[in-house]
């Protein structure tokens, strides 16, 4: 029994001690789990939004100075460290000076401690077709909804303003429309959100964009030439150096016309992609972060601030996203011709992409076609503002145009000798014509003449350089005064008296000197 009991007993032991042993194995791999799952959890809270920006157009010098606009503080709050203001660390370099740039800014909040999000900025300056292939992997279905693209325009050359926008446009088209299914899918959506959801507005304008009833808000129907080109992605207009405008006034001879004039046409094109406009000052505040962060989703944690249209001021002009209609258009002066070129816009973008500095002989014909139509929107814009360097607007809206036409050079070579040949008969006329001058040899008796044909004569005496004819006059010059002196009727009496006058003054002073045993003149005696 008792064997028994031990040996039923000394298996159960065993088994519990088994049991027991692969119990804590089970748990300990559920804790990893949880653990894992906690940490992923954390390391995606602390992860940064990624934002991206593609600033288009503009030099290096001009994108740095948009990019330190955007990174400005703008809080103006006195308690903050100097430290704060700076940021936490240093600047990030830029690289800009060849083909495709990049660098990166953090967005800070109002407080300077938080990090909002990290935006990427991808700079091209020049609008060729060659480099679309780098802008095409930067467009990703995960990338789409967080990018904003930023075209800059300068005040420096308002003229080329549509043209250099034509281009871009073209090339964005381009570079979109090469994308893959889910790429386009995203873009769809982004555009639908960022028309119906007002993004870029303030609050009570967005609060004011919509009617709503007892089944719920009603979208307002979109107006005439609103959102006809959506690319997929949001863009906003830089027009960078306004403090321009009066030296265009001045040497240019602007009025309130031209000024107007651009406003309505850059509007009437912006309106129909959706985009944002906005004037810059260097070195003034301006809305630009706040347009930025709008259009980009990034909003401060600490304090609200609201996006506020300006159509008044034409060096703060700020018109924001789906904010524009035609009616905010033309009351800006009558006259303007929004219909023309809105369609002349729609149908001026659907070619391929050009360099705005060279042109093929088939775009050149065919904007050609479209200026004699009547159909160009660039050529609409440069026959009111014309480049100042050209005095007058080209026919053809190319004003860019940097080309000449030369001849060959043998043909050059060839019509310079017949005017060459030309040029010696008539002298060979002309001399022919004319008596041959005879030489008369006369001897010149003048000595001047002589001597200003021959020059100083000079000899060494005694290792020193003299000038004979300056000698000569030295030496009768004193001959010439020894003449005078003995000459002169008062030269033994001028003596005399000299010497007179000299006797006199020492007897004088002699009659002052006391003598031994002699008692000074005028003291009375003993």
């Amino acid at each position: 029994m008792v064997g028994l009991d031990t040996m039923s007993s000394s298996p159960n032991p065993g088994s519990k001690v088994a049991g027991t042993s692969s119990r804590p194995t089970s748990k300990d791999g559920s804790k990893k789990n949880i653990w894992s799952s906690l940490l992923d959890t954390v390391a995606n809270g602390k992860r940064l939004p990624e934002k991206n920006l593609l600033v288009l157009g503009g030099t290096p010098d001009s994108q740095r100075e948009f990019l330190d606009t955007f990174s400005a503080d703008t809080s103006g709050d006195p308690s903050l460290a100097n430290d704060k203001r700076k940021g936490k660390g240093k600047t990030p370099p830029i690289a800009n000076q060849f083909a495709l740039g990049y660098t990166y800014r953090d967005v800070l909040d109002a407080d300077k401690e938080d990090t909002l999000a990290r935006v990427s900025a991808y700079l091209l300056s020049e609008p060729s077709p060659s480099f679309a292939p780098l802008l095409k992997p930067l467009l990703t279905p995960k990338s789409v909804p967080e990018t904003l693209v930023v075209i800059l325009m300068d005040w420096s050359d308002p003229w080329t303003w549509v043209r250099r926008l034509r281009e871009w446009t073209r090339l964005l088209r381009s570079v979109l429309v090469s994308l893959d299914d889910e790429t386009k899918f995203v873009m769809e959506e982004t555009m639908t959100e960022w028309r119906d959801r007002k993004r870029g507005v303030d609050p009570s304008s967005a609060a004011a964009g919509g009617m709503s009833n007892s089944s719920g808000p009603v979208a307002i129907p979109l107006g005439p030439g609103e959102w006809d080109e959506g690319l997929g992605i949001p863009m906003c207009v830089v027009c960078q150096g306004a403090d321009k405008i009066e030296k265009l006034e001045k040497d240019h001879g602007w009025h309130e016309e031209q000024f107007d004039f651009v406003l309505q046409f850059l509007r009437t094109i912006l309106l129909k992609h959706g985009a944002s406009l906005i004037y810059t000052t260097p070195f003034l505040a301006n809305s630009l972060q706040g347009l930025i962060h709008s259009s980009l989703g990034i909003h401060s944690l600490l304090k609200r601030e609201s996006l506020k249209h300006n159509v008044i001021d034409r060096d703060k002009i700020l018109v924001p996203a789906n904010w524009d209609s035609w009616g905010k258009i033309r009351i800006i002066r009558e006259g303007f011709d929004m219909e023309g070129v809105s369609t002349a816009w729609s149908i001026e973008i659907q070619d391929p992409p050009e360099s705005i500095y060279q042109t093929t002989d088939e775009n050149q014909q065919s904007e050609n076609g479209l200026a004699d139509e009547g159909t160009s929107a660039v050529t609409m814009f440069e026959q009111t503002i014309n480049d100042p360097k050209r005095g007058t607007a080209n026919p053809h809206g190319n004003t860019t145009k940097i080309e000449i036409e030369t001849t060959d050079l043998q043909d050059f070579f060839a019509t310079q000798v017949e005017k060459l040949e030309d040029l010696k008969a008539k002298d060979e006329k002309e001399n022919s014509n004319q008596p041959t001058p005879q030489l008369e040899m006369s001897p010149m008796a003048d000595e001047g003449k002589v001597n200003d044909h021959i020059g100083p004569v000079q000899f060494n005496m005694g290792g020193i350089q003299v000038d004979a004819d300056d000698m000569l006059k030295k030496l009768r010059d004193r001959e010439a005064s020894r003449t005078l002196k003995k000459e002169s009727p008062y030269a033994g009496t001028g003596g005399n008296d000299e010497k007179a006058h000299n006797q006199a003054l020492a007897n004088f002073f002699a009659g002052l000197v006391k003598k031994p045993g002699s008692s000074p003149r005028g003291s009375p005696s003993a």
